[in-house]
């Protein structure tokens, strides 16, 4: 490692910095890809959407889900080309993050320094939150991906604002705008990254021409995205869950943020770089991963006063700033310890990184478990395989965990989910639209044997519908408790008439 790196300095091998952490974090995402061959319940919603025809997507996001549209047509292709599995599911996401670890050490190379774009490009992968969604299969990932390019086009137009005899800005402009425009579309709160970058701009004193193409290229991302944003609001009642803001929960966000600031001091150290202004308003690590940092957990914090929606997964692409932040620092480190100490200021960042991933092991092993996640849709149709006989019928409480006969149809084959009266692709849903109460009381008149399919540990609760009150009373009054099974956050009952 410490040959390589010295070459690197010497400028005769760049593309170490940015290959060697591409490859850590591939390493970090390919580990225990499939978690037990466990999959959770907004996995679930992906896989199954996923299954469906594109017909049946189109019709689903006017119902529900909009926001996430654009993601779920990317993985029913995926699914159409390689098959439903883990790795279909989940590979994308490792990818991204790959690609993101990749621009963090271009950042870092550009504007601090090798050591700062060796360190920042390997933190990435072991930041908790990103090993979390490393191999989740939802878009956050893929957005943070789209991010980290993003900036790394948005520094090179400021690193050369003018460009040479020959060259044209207009193409990075279009696939800055173009790129902000397609994360917007996985999860508009990406949009939250233009702010950022506004401070940026801000803050190394833009030229007016750079402020005026970063405005139209801004503009065009947004107006965009702008009748997604407008119909998901419609559909506001899915995050309806989210609890509202307190105080202990920006302790972590707050943590983050100590940190990046410390980076963002040490930066002083890295100096100007080639190719940089000398001035107090340089382009600088810490006058973009600050702001990358900061602004998306401070915007979602205060959109969430107004209507609770803080979730650290929905801001996942400001872990961005914080490794750049982190490598700005052990550049920094490095460069204070070279003159007096050079043998040991060459092992501070692998030192460094090797230490911290012996340090988040524990979290890493954990987040590759099925414990990680609340269920598991798998493991427990698994159970209902094992359980169920013919003319047996199947009931599910709340209807949401029919995810797990969606995901795996062929453990309920045979089943009679008879409280369902149309189901997810044809009611355009994504668990179906159940009966009244009185018609799921009369089907429950004929079955013998019923599985009912609903949640367990600390996450169960009683669920207040109306139908689910039903299935719940006519079992207690006309069934008896024969099997019961609790696998991984799920559970499987079996009742027999008495």
């Amino acid at each position: 490692m410490t040959s390589h790196i010295s070459t690197v300095r010497a400028g005769r091998q760049p593309y170490v910095v940015w290959l060697v952490p591409a490859l850590w974090t591939l390493a970090l995402g390919l580990w225990g890809l499939s978690r037990q061959n466990s999959v959770w319940r907004d996995e679930a919603a992906t896989w199954q959407v996923a299954g469906r025809s594109a017909g049946e997507i189109w019709h689903m996001l006017g119902t529900v889900d909009a926001v996430h549209g654009a993601y779920y047509l990317l993985m029913h292709v995926l699914f159409e080309w390689f098959g439903a599995s883990t790795t279909t599911l989940r590979l994308p996401s490792v990818l991204a993050i790959t690609v993101a670890a990749a621009c963090v050490a271009l950042i870092g190379r550009r504007l601090a320094g090798p050591w700062a774009g060796l360190g920042g490009g390997l933190a990435l992968g072991l930041l908790p939150a990103v090993q979390f969604q490393l191999q989740e299969g939802r878009a956050y990932s893929l957005v943070a991906g789209g991010a980290g390019v993003s900036t790394l086009l948005l520094v090179s137009l400021l690193a050369r604002p003018r460009p040479g005899p020959g060259r044209r800005t207009w193409p990075r402009w279009t696939a800055y705008g173009a790129l902000v425009l397609v994360c917007a579309l996985l999860n508009w709160f990406s949009l939250l990254i233009l702010p950022a970058h506004a401070l940026t701009l801000w803050w190394v004193g833009a030229g007016r021409g750079v402020l005026a193409r970063w405005l139209a290229a801004s503009a065009v991302a947004v107006a965009g995205a702008l009748p997604l944003i407008l119909f998901s609001r419609t559909q506001s009642g899915q995050v309806s869950w989210i609890p509202p803001l307190t105080w202990p929960m920006l302790i972590g966000p707050a943590v983050l943020l100590a940190v990046g600031a410390i980076g963002a001091w040490a930066d002083r150290w890295n100096g100007p770089r080639p190719g940089r202004p000398g001035r107090p308003h340089r382009l600088s690590a810490a006058a973009v991963g600050l702001p990358l940092l900061a602004v998306p957990l401070l915007g979602l914090a205060a959109a969430s006063l107004v209507q609770p929606l803080f979730l650290d997964r929905y801001v996942l692409f400001s872990m961005l700033g914080l490794a750049l932040l982190i490598g700005a620092g052990l550049g920094a480190a490095v460069r204070v310890l070279a003159p007096r100490w050079p043998r040991a200021s060459a092992a501070l960042v692998p030192v460094a990184v090797g230490a911290s991933a012996l340090a988040v092991l524990p979290v890493a092993l954990a987040d590759r478990s099925p414990a990680s996640r609340i269920d598991d849709v798998l493991s427990v149709a698994g159970e209902v395989a094992r359980l169920k006989r013919a003319g047996d019928a199947v009931l599910f409480v709340p209807a949401a965990r029919r995810d797990t006969a969606l995901v795996s149809p062929g453990a309920f084959a045979g089943l009679a989910d008879v409280a369902l009266a149309r189901g997810p692709a044809e009611s355009g849903t994504l668990k179906g639209e159940e009966a009244s109460p009185a018609a799921i009381r009369a089907a429950l008149e004929a079955p013998r044997r019923i599985l009912l399919v609903t949640d367990s540990g600390p996450k169960a609760r009683p669920s207040g519908s109306e139908a689910d009150r039903a299935k719940t009373a006519v079992l207690k009054a006309q069934f008896k408790v024969v099997e019961d099974r609790q696998v991984r956050g799920r559970r499987v009952t079996v009742y027999e008439r008495l």
